[in-house]
């Protein structure tokens, strides 16, 4: 009984092949189409699953590389995710839904194909024209080094704080609204420890908090500013700019 089972199944597998190999042949000899349609549809959801593959979930509670990978591009943006550790804390997920409400994505707060595409677009974006920008943006502001400070100037005769970011910004291409405070609602938030050179740092000398002044962060701790008491001047983040701080933002 064994031995007629093992001939029997041998038998079939056999005839299941050759009748496989006839279906395949008769298949290409007559749908040769359909078969390779079949076969871009195959590769193509191969492809998707790769691509799903490559971009894993991530949510609160993920660790790993990837996670720490998330974290370096959302800092580089200006978004504030605490230390780079790999770790998927509430830091990242106020950042992920951060940076999906200012990209019209669902804040779902959790990093999947859509939002890491999105912010893999922005990373490999146009890198050396914004540079570019940002170096001119800086190099324009120190030009004007000395110019005195009026009150409503928008000129290089004389600059108020808004008028003085707004010709530089403008120097790049880049439109400003008029007032400090209308500047301070533009762009993406960045964090105190995430300036970078071109980002607007905004302050407050009034107690009620509302914005009264912005100046050009230039790096090393240091922004320039058009004030009353020296003009355009670049200042250290000294305790009393520091006091007055309110935030910044990236434009570029």
């Amino acid at each position: 009984m064994q031995k007629w089972t093992s001939r029997n199944q041998t038998s079939a597998v056999q005839t299941q092949a050759e009748t496989g190999n006839r279906t395949t042949r008769a298949m290409w000899s007559s749908h040769g189409k359909a078969l390779i349609v079949a076969g871009l549809v195959t590769l193509g959801s191969m492809a998707f699953a790769s691509a799903a593959q490559a971009a894993p979930l991530m949510e609160m509670g993920s660790r790993g590389t990837d996670v720490r990978v998330l974290q370096t591009e959302l800092s580089h943006l200006g978004y504030a995710v605490g230390p780079l550790d790999g770790i998927f804390g509430p830091k990242t997920l106020a950042a992920v839904k951060s940076f999906q409400r200012n990209d019209h994505l669902r804040a779902d707060g959790m990093a999947g194909p859509l939002t890491q595409s999105t912010l893999d677009k922005l990373q490999a974006g146009p890198a050396s024209e914004r540079s570019a920008k940002i170096q001119g943006i800086v190099t324009e502001a120190k030009k004007f080094i000395g110019t005195p400070y009026v009150w409503g100037g928008t000129s290089p005769s004389g600059f108020d704080c808004s008028g003085f970011t707004q010709y530089v910004y403008a120097s790049q291409g880049i439109e400003l609204p008029r007032v400090s405070r209308d500047q301070a609602q533009i762009g993406s938030p960045v964090s105190a420890s995430n300036l970078q050179p071109g980002d607007l740092v905004f302050f407050s000398f009034a107690g009620s908090g509302v914005i009264d002044h912005v100046g050009i962060y230039l790096g090393n701790g240091q922004f320039i500013s058009a004030t009353t008491h020296k003009g355009v001047a670049v200042y250290p983040f000294s305790p009393y700019w520091r006091h007055a701080f309110k935030g910044a933002r990236r434009v570029l």
